[in-house]
């Protein structure tokens, strides 16, 4: 486990790191695991590269699933190198496990009309993969990336089929079955989900979305018991996921793996003009698409952070082209508060800790310039080595807008959560010594925030509830005084400042231990807990003193429980 350096928690964990670390070599170590751009050679050669499947589209069978939405190609449209068109395996006997209205409202549906839809059995072969509607098109997706800083090659929807891509007023949306069956890139796994993890992964999507992170998001899970081999025996689900694109950085890796530049090319054409049409106008628009997707990822990493949250295994195959917060494996929202907890039990090195996941984001986006380079690198220079440091510094000049918009975002979410209105040249200073302090006696995380909205600015007589989670109370009393001076400096009110905090601190996350239960008693066929916890968290802010319990501290057991790469 790295010692504790609060400064991975702020601008410093990109900022002063990279600034240091690019354009140099040989560095190591926990706090310089960017490596500059130039030293990103993964040796691409067509070679490298798995051959691409074939289609393997027959006749594909086809039912009636009457849907509020029309269709368009999408992804589709940009050619079979991209794709390969196959049906998704049928689970017998499929049974709704649960179904969130507010994710089915992209599609069309109020909320009478999906609780009437998700009885019709139609409703369920259609979502689970038991039949292939007149309005779909599946097909899985082909891309490549680097799974644990290393380069991994070819991958792919491995277990994800898109089925269709519905237009609706707001835009597109991606309609995938996450479990819904081998595709040819499977590789060595079977194609399938379990319920565990798909209550999971249904469950953080939808929670996400209500604390305003930007999100992938999941609209059923359709389960089967079809069993299914991980460490035990579990059983089969399918979650539909929904988002504008599933597009990954990934995606522009594998074809510049393959050297294959015109694919390489159509795909970010097709990424600008869908999702980022203001570069179409710009004088280097491969570049702009660079600058836009870290500005982005910037705003999401800085999020996560302020809620606590941990992705658990963002390799770039994980980072969403759109800047959304995708694919939940091993994630887990911290619980005592240890600025290096590593929610994955398969990261024995800890490369995706709470603390890293700036830098690696960062990481990632070098990953993805590198697979941009080709785009507006001069190939027929007169002076090649010119040409490619010319490349180079203009992928820097795209991603250096990273770190202040990280440090930016950083500073506005802790402001806001700690009730400042206003930035102060000491604020850092105070920030820093709070990470240490919750670091080192290791609080609660989501209860310190909430709490910390009864402390006064004139005294400490309403400290009681923040102040009880410290067993060291003088050490709390030590912070709180700096804290009540800061207060007072900017005249703040009591009564609005815990209105606003309120409104940014969390009382609900989704803690583990609370989708534990939550599985245990889907298990044996009680979805209740699954649909209570999706209506406590669709309302995070919200006080629901009928779901206290969900808030308070977890029960000693949680301590237990692991979460890995397995699903």
């Amino acid at each position: 486990m790295h010692g504790i350096d609060v400064r991975h928690l702020q601008r410093f964990s990109m900022v002063c790191v990279a600034a240091e670390t690019l354009g140099q070599q040989g560095k190591t170590g926990a706090s310089t695991i960017l490596r500059p751009l130039t030293r990103l050679n993964m040796s691409f050669s067509p070679s490298a590269a798995a051959p691409m499947p074939t289609d393997s589209t027959e006749a594909l069978p086809r039912t009636a699933c009457a849907v509020p939405f029309t269709t368009a190609p999408g992804i589709a449209a940009l050619g079979e190198r991209f794709f390969t068109r196959l049906a998704p395996t049928p689970l017998p006997s499929p049974y709704l496990v649960s179904a969130a209205p507010a994710a089915a409202a992209l599609l069309g549906w109020d909320e009478a009309g999906l609780a009437r839809a998700a009885q019709d059995p139609a409703f369920l072969d259609a979502f689970i993969g038991n039949g292939v509607p007149d309005w779909s098109d599946p097909l899985a997706t082909v891309y490549s990336g680097h799974q644990f800083g290393v380069w991994a090659g070819q991958l792919g929807d491995g277990r994800a089929i898109r089925i269709a891509e519905a237009q609706r007023p707001d835009g597109p949306w991606e309609i995938q079955l996450k479990g819904a069956g081998l595709t040819p890139y499977s590789r060595m796994a079977d194609g399938r989900a379990v319920l565990r993890s798909s209550i999971r992964e249904y469950l953080c999507s939808e929670a996400m979305y209500a604390l305003g992170v930007p999100t992938t998001r999941a609209m059923s899970i359709i389960g089967s018991d079809a069993p299914v081999r991980r460490e035990t025996l579990e059983t089969s689900a399918v979650v539909t996921r929904l988002a504008p694109s599933f597009i990954r950085f990934g995606h522009f890796e594998h074809f510049a793996a393959r050297e294959d530049h015109a694919s390489l090319k159509q795909l970010a054409h097709f990424v600008i003009d869908r999702f980022y049409p203001a570069c179409r106008d710009d004088a280097s628009p491969y570049q702009a698409l660079l600058r836009e997707v870290s500005l982005l990822t910037a705003d999401m990493v800085a999020h996560w952070q302020a809620v606590g949250f941990c992705h658990g295994v963002m390799n770039t195959d994980n980072m969403s082209i759109l800047g959304l917060t995708i694919d939940y494996g091993p994630f887990g929202f911290l619980d005592a508060f240890d600025a290096n907890h590593i929610c994955n039990h398969s990261d024995q090195q800890g490369r995706y800790a709470y603390s890293q996941q700036p830098q690696i984001a960062f990481w990632n986006l070098h990953c993805l310039a590198q697979a941009l380079l080709p785009l507006w690198r001069e190939t027929d220079a007169a002076n090649p080595e010119a040409a490619k440091q010319a490349a180079i510094d203009l992928a820097h000049e795209a991603l250096d807008p990273f770190r202040d918009r990280y440090a930016s975002a950083f500073f506005r979410h802790y402001r806001a959560k700690l009730g400042l209105r206003a930035a102060q040249d000491d604020d850092e200073a105070l920030m820093t010594s709070l990470f240490q302090l919750l670091h080192t006696h290791r609080i609660d995380y989501t209860l310190f925030w909430r709490n910390l909205a009864e402390v006064s600015a004139n005294g400490a007589g309403q400290d009681a509830p923040v102040r009880d989670l410290f067993i060291d109370r003088a050490a709390w009393d030590a912070w709180a005084s700096e804290y009540r001076a800061r207060l007072q400096q900017e005249q703040s009110d009591d009564a609005a400042r815990a209105v606003a905090m309120r409104q940014v601190n969390p009382k609900y996350v989704l803690r583990n231990h609370l989708a534990e239960t939550a599985i245990r008693a889907a298990r044996d066929k009680d979805f209740s807990e699954v649909n209570r916890l999706l209506a406590v968290l669709s309302k995070p802010f919200d006080e629901q003193p009928e779901a206290a319990q969900y808030a308070a501290l977890p029960p000693d057991w949680a301590s237990g429980l692991e979460v890995s790469c397995s699903s």
